[in-house]
């Protein structure tokens, strides 16, 4: 595997690829156009600039999360093909650079949806939360306001600013969007690109949605065993695969993660790694990497991907707030250079052991 650390670009990230490269073992950066839209094509020029900045400090870029889908592709309007010819494209540009590793997801109006992104914790650190009763208590379409109003000033991942506008309008658009039809329109954007995907070498990786439930009665499709396997199944092509990410489908206790691992073995192309502690049903909070600090088995989630012989990249995923660093909720530096430390010294201990 490849430890690397998710980079917002030095506009928007207030951890700089000077910190990170110091981080023992990260490798790498998981990066992406941050000023562009969902839909447009990503330039040559933008991507080379991108590449030479990230490599000029002595690091690589191990992927890019994400080239975002635009909403008439998941909706499934006539549009869609459009969408799809300009994604296509960017990839292409992509892999002229030598980039084939894309993270995605297919979740709609919302990326990932937490209720708290600064919780207090008994050491005196922040981290992220989740409380479907608060959820249920906020309007929808006030949501990007929640998010704003304790992000640090900072632009959240996922949560793109024109949308801002357009909530009501997007739940409008969405309402005749079922699990179903979700799925479909999934499938129909997988089959198109590909055919490109296997000519480039290009590796795409869905995300699953986070939570792993339905949020506002919006239909999410990626979300346990049974239907990853049946996205898989449905585009048997090996380009087409996961990004695990263990705090997503941690969110329901009932996802087996190491099990999940081992069964998707070939088609784990990326891997997010965090903790989480579960508090009650639809109630959780984030944690340190430690297994001990939360619900999760950090071992044994290691030694899964160990045990595949994953070799694609890693990234410690949402940190706590610690130190009084002031950073984007969940992308501090301190606590992911923490985790990422561990998770190394996880991976060093099954590797000299199995041997």
């Amino acid at each position: 595997m490849k430890m690397t650390l998710r980079w917002f670009g030095s506009k928007y990230d207030s951890v700089t690829l000077k910190q990170i490269r110091q981080i023992p073992g990260c490798v790498g950066v998981i990066t992406t156009l941050y000023d562009t839209k969902p839909g447009e094509i990503w330039s040559t020029e933008a991507i080379k600039e991108m590449k030479r900045e990230v490599e000029a400090a002595g690091l690589e870029v191990s992927g890019i999360e994400s080239v975002n889908i635009h909403d008439d592709i998941k909706i499934g309007l006539p549009t869609r093909d459009l969408y799809i010819a300009n994604y296509i494209k960017t990839l292409e540009n992509l892999a002229n650079e030598g980039i084939d590793l894309v993270c995605y997801n297919f979740m709609p109006v919302f990326d990932w949806t937490r209720s708290n992104l600064a919780k207090m914790r008994a050491d005196g650190s922040t981290v992220l939360s989740y409380d479907q009763e608060l959820i249920d208590k906020i309007d929808p379409t006030k949501m990007f306001e929640q998010i704003d109003s304790n992000s640090n000033g900072f632009i959240m991942p996922g949560w793109e600013p024109e949308r801002l506008a357009r909530v009501k309008e997007l739940f409008e658009l969405y309402k005749d969007v079922n699990e179903e039809k979700l799925f479909e329109n999934l499938v129909y954007f997988l089959k198109k690109i590909m055919p490109t995907c296997e000519k480039l070498g290009m590796k795409m990786a869905i995300h699953q949605d986070d939570p792993a439930w339905s949020v506002y009665g919006l239909p999410r499709v990626i979300n346990n065993k049974k239907n990853i396997q049946r996205m898989l199944d449905a585009v048997p092509v090996m380009n087409n695969g996961l990004t695990l990410c263990t705090g997503s489908l941690g969110s329901n206790p009932d996802n087996d993660i190491p099990d999940m691992i081992r069964s998707f073995k070939g088609r784990i192309h990326f891997a997010h790694l965090r903790n989480i502690k579960h508090l009650a049903p639809g109630k959780f909070d984030e944690a340190a990497h430690l297994s001990s600090d939360g619900s999760l088995d950090m071992f044994e989630i290691m030694k899964a991907l160990y045990d595949i012989g994953m070799e694609g990249p890693i990234r410690p995923d949402h940190g706590r707030m610690i130190w009084d660093e002031v950073a984007m909720p969940g992308y501090g530096l301190y606590d992911r250079a923490l985790g990422a430390t561990y998770l190394n010294g996880l991976w060093e201990a099954i590797d000299k052991s199995s041997k």
